[in-house]
């Protein structure tokens, strides 16, 4: 990704999910910027957004990396819920 490209907020999650989102853009040949306010290899736990990290990519790839979000959120499981 070149300086001159403007960045693209796609997302803001946890850094687990932000991985796995990185993992997929580039994959499909997207290439992806993780942000974050803090150093993960030092801070490894954090809590609520202290820890969010923007996936970001050049402005040419966000049509192809909405369809790609579009695509996982629709195939999520629903999530199961403990006995009442």
């Amino acid at each position: 990704m070149s300086g001159d490209d403007a960045l693209i907020e796609m997302r803001r999650c946890d850094q687990g999910e932000a991985m796995v989102v990185k993992s997929l853009f580039e994959s499909e040949g997207i290439p992806t910027l993780l942000r974050s306010r803090l150093a993960h290899s030092v801070h490894p736990f954090t809590v609520g957004a202290q820890g969010e990290v923007a996936i970001l990519v050049a402005k040419e790839h966000v049509a192809r990396a909405t369809l790609l979000l579009t695509r996982i959120v629709r195939r999520r499981p629903p999530p199961v819920s403990g006995p009442s």
